[in-house]
């Protein structure tokens, strides 16, 4: 896990500052350059291309001592000219760890470039990496925590100063937060520093602290013996328990995730437990946005007034971004801290932001972060995450009869079955179908392997499926540019595959839709 806090510098340490993260940059360049020579070269009796971090590491401590880095000509009584290799005469003014964890950086980059090239990396296709500019309202550098002289080399709030940080070549760096809880988990052993991460950005620096921390206390863990012992305390001493409500109701919570309403919550009987309206943190700062961008198009490239202006844009950027996250934080906060079991749902995010109406509002929503907050948080308290098919309809099934809407517009806001006159939010009626989807889904009973088994009648009993593969066979008529596979097909012809019946827009169907037309248009 990590801490991080806003640093309070002064004058002399930004400028120490300034010049590491243009040390890390440097070192990320240098490698890359030194790797580019390396492959052009690259034969028979020639010396092998660095790639992993710890070749790049030793490629980098050559060149700096040699004369390629750094080199002077001295001139001696009898006139007499000779060349002395001085390497790179200001390495000693950052620390040396620097330099590597750039030429580490550049290793990973070139390890995920390749395995993304052979296929061994799943996601989005990895570029190869290029070389970073100068960004005087960015950049960053890493030093890694190592003991110097018996003491630690990165320390938090040393002598009498609480609010500070420690690193070394650097020196103490006063922090705007309070450093109580790291201090005292480091105290008493429960974490320990492994880096710091310094960032720059719009007119402030930041660190990062990387540690290696404990659990959390059974008391703030979804776990049932500690809700045992609490009551007994509680019992004991005549006093209410403090325990979170998630401790003491094991429902499942289905998580609905909208643009009119960010985050709508609901359990199974159709209890509206969390509603937080959208912020929309973006809209709101687009006037603003929209008026500082203008005024740096005007300004002339390279002069002090456009540097000045583009840190107040930035300074904007970094404001919106500031706002979205705290939302965030509280909303995810929220519910792994009172609710044990959370059902997401599986969105196509991708496919839903190529609609040119809703893709800024839903990058302005970050659903996709709210997730992954979710995600680690919950896992932090012993809890359980569950992610719904895609193709589940949760807003067309009527959450009381589970009869199916053919059409549900995005605008029609609340839910009416035709089947029994059920009206209900839309939202909520969609977070209900979820609570409702993973108490379908949960194993009840485990068979002699120890598996579980869910319960009967269910047509998905093992949840969505993992395991699919593509097809190897021509389905389409013209699979002869795909090498006989089709992109969009798993296992089905795509001429006889039937629509999934929770096909919707909301989900991100918008995809599918325009691939059943390509389809057609080239078939015909």
């Amino acid at each position: 896990m990590s801490f991080r806090f806003c640093l309070d510098l002064s004058v002399e340490q930004e400028r120490v500052l300034s010049r590491h993260v243009g040390a890390a940059r440097f070192a990320f360049n240098q490698t890359l350059r030194l790797h580019h020579n390396a492959r052009a070269i690259a034969g028979p009796g020639t010396s092998r291309v660095p790639w992993t971090g710890i070749d790049l590491i030793n490629a980098f401590n050559r060149w700096k001592r040699s004369a390629d880095a750094g080199r002077r000509f001295l001139v001696g009584t009898d006139r007499t000219a000779r060349v002395e290799a001085t390497g790179l005469v200001w390495r000693d003014q950052v620390s040396a760890q620097v330099f590597e964890e750039g030429a580490v950086d550049l290793g990973r980059a070139l390890k995920a470039w390749n395995e993304s090239r052979t296929g061994a990396r799943t996601g989005p296709r990895v570029g190869f990496p290029r070389f970073k500019k100068k960004n005087p309202t960015g950049g960053s550098f890493r030093i890694r925590n190592k003991p110097h002289g018996g003491r630690a080399g990165i320390r938090v709030g040393d002598g009498d100063r609480r609010r500070s940080v420690s690193l070394p070549k650097i020196g103490t760096l006063r922090v705007r937060e309070d450093t109580r809880r790291l201090r005292r988990m480091i105290a008493t052993g429960r974490a320990r520093i492994l880096s710091v991460t310094v960032s720059r950005g719009a007119n402030r620096w930041w660190i990062s602290i990387t540690v290696e921390a404990a659990d959390l206390h059974p008391a703030h863990r979804h776990t049932t013996c500690a809700v045992h012992s609490l009551e007994r305390r509680g019992a004991d001493q005549d006093i209410m328990p403090t325990m979170p409500s998630a401790q003491v109701g094991q429902g499942w919570v289905g998580v609905d995730r909208g643009l009119h309403a960010l985050v709508v919550a609901g359990e199974l009987d159709g209890t509206e437990v969390l509603r937080v309206d959208n912020p929309r943190t973006f809209r709101r700062g687009l006037p603003r946005l929209r008026r500082l961008s203008k005024v740096v198009s005007r300004k002339k490239k390279g002069s002090k007034n456009r540097r000045e202006v583009v840190v107040r844009l930035a300074r904007q950027h970094a404001r919106i971004r500031n706002r979205r996250r705290h939302v965030l934080h509280q909303v995810s906060n929220q519910l792994v801290k009172n609710h044990a079991r959370l059902v997401l749902e599986d969105l196509n995010i991708t496919g839903m932001t190529a609609n040119p109406r809703l893709s800024s509002a839903i990058s302005d929503a970050a659903w996709g972060e709210l997730a992954r907050q979710i995600s680690y948080k919950q896992r932090w308290r012993a809890g359980k995450v569950m992610i719904a098919d895609r193709w589940f309809p949760s807003s067309k099934t009527c959450s009381s009869c589970g009869a199916l809407r053919k059409v549900l517009t995005l605008k029609e806001r609340t839910f009416e079955c035709g089947h029994c006159g059920h009206v209900m939010d839309r939202d909520l009626n969609a977070a209900v179908n979820l609570a409702a989807w993973a108490e379908n889904h949960t194993p009840t009973v485990e068979d002699g392997a120890g598996r579980g088994v869910a319960r009967a009648g269910d047509r998905q009993a093992a949840g969505p499926v993992v395991n699919a593969y593509r097809q190897d066979t021509p389905t389409r008529c013209d699979a002869q540019r795909h090498n006989g596979k089709d992109l969009d097909d798993v296992g089905t012809d795509r001429q006889t595959r039937p629509r999934p019946d929770g096909w919707t827009p909301e989900k991100g169907g918008v995809r599918p839709a325009i691939g059943l037309v390509e389809h057609a248009v080239v078939c015909k």
